[in-house]
């Protein structure tokens, strides 16, 4: 795969995961259930991509992360990463949004 489709993927791989984490009430998610949904969406979501990508989230403040265990994570959306999901804000990594997809997860 060359290097731009694997950015273009990565970013939306990323905003999809807001968009989920921003779709539940809590804003919470554990790695397991979010693996699935990011499949659902068309996307790889071993956990190990959901590990790289949870950390990259969290290390921008888009997210906090817990580690009830050792093959567990429980990811979190921040008001920022929100705002992110919304396209409000924008983060160089995380695809903007298209206009008129609020509602599609």
């Amino acid at each position: 795969m060359n290097e731009r489709l694997s950015k273009l993927i990565t970013e939306d791989r990323r905003l999809v995961i807001l968009r989920l984490l921003s779709s539940v009430p809590d804003y919470s998610l554990n790695s397991i259930v979010l693996g699935v949904a990011v499949q659902e969406q068309a996307h790889v979501g071993s956990f190990d991509v959901i590990r790289s990508d949870a950390a990259w989230l969290a290390e921008q403040g888009l997210v906090t992360i817990k580690n009830p265990s050792p093959d567990l994570m429980v990811l979190t959306l921040t008001p920022r990463g929100k705002d992110v999901a919304r396209g409000s804000s924008r983060v160089p990594g995380v695809k903007v949004p298209e206009p008129g997809l609020d509602d599609d997860l």
